[in-house]
């Protein structure tokens, strides 16, 4: 190792640790006044939601990593698109969750760590089965999806060259709904979500549900602060103390105290 090297390298650390003293100010200022963080979020249950102790898992490990910090999270809920809006620019709140992320959004947010772990599935009905060996041979379906949503770059790419056919809804439920009653042939959302969402079904409707799990990524969900000093103030100060809540340990314990009796969905 030369001695311009390690000369440069001493120079970036302290370049790094001079830029978060200039930041620090901005956060000891927030917490000092006492306020929660607020943020902004739609109902996503089990995630997120008002419906869960402690507003859902990943709702849960933000307050706990804020804890850490010695201040608190007020999520308070809107409609998905209102969500994007407030967190992003009202300067009222710090950001939003749980997000995904992607390249536009990274140009919106100072993302956090991850909150949350996720896994996009395609639903539909068993006595209607859709062709769902890859996401190309689905070109014939009409998908049901949540308006502004990010659905993995693979699928969105195809929505926009139109190779897939899409029916924005206002929310999963609502979707789901739809398949049901065979408004479209498929949907997607979120592994988790349509566990949670079919223990408010008959059991004779949660029977008719077939799902695939090949054809999307797992996904982590973060919390998009605001891109501005004072979020990146927050996203450094959270990121560092999330380093001591084990987020996929949090994961199972809260996942295991929540009612266990839940549909298997194959």
């Amino acid at each position: 190792m030369t001695d311009s090297y390690i000369e440069w390298e001493t120079m970036r650390v302290v370049r790094m640790i001079g830029c978060m003293l200039c930041l620090l100010p901005l956060w000891q200022g927030l917490a000092a006044a006492g306020t929660p963080v607020r943020l902004a979020s739609n109902e996503w249950p089990p995630f997120v939601t008002a419906s869960l102790p402690d507003n859902g898992v990943s709702g849960a490990y933000a307050a706990a990593v804020f804890a850490r910090m010695g201040s608190a999270a007020s999520i308070e809920y809107f409609p998905w698109k209102r969500t994007m809006e407030v967190g992003m620019n009202d300067p009222r709140y710090a950001g939003l969750l749980a997000v995904w992320r992607t390249p536009q959004r990274e140009t919106q947010c100072y993302f956090s760590s991850p909150i949350g772990g996720t896994l996009n599935v395609l639903v539909y009905l068993k006595e209607a089965p859709v062709p769902a060996t890859s996401l190309r041979a689905l070109g014939e379906a009409q998908i049901g999806t949540v308006a502004g949503y990010s659905n993995g770059e693979e699928f969105d790419g195809l929505v926009r060259r139109g190779a897939l056919h899409v029916q924005e809804g206002v929310n999963d439920e609502t979707n789901l709904r739809k398949l049901l009653s065979k408004r479209f042939d498929a949907m997607l959302i979120e592994k988790r979500v349509l566990r949670h969402l079919l223990t408010h079904f008959p059991r004779a409707e949660r029977e008719r549900i077939a799902i695939a799990e090949h054809l999307f990524h797992e996904r982590t969900v973060h919390i998009c602060f605001q891109r501005t000093p004072a979020g990146q103030a927050l996203q450094r100060a959270f990121n560092e103390a999330a380093h001591e809540v084990d987020l996929p340990k949090f994961e199972r314990d809260y996942l295991r105290r929540l009612d266990t009796d839940r549909p298997t969905v194959n």
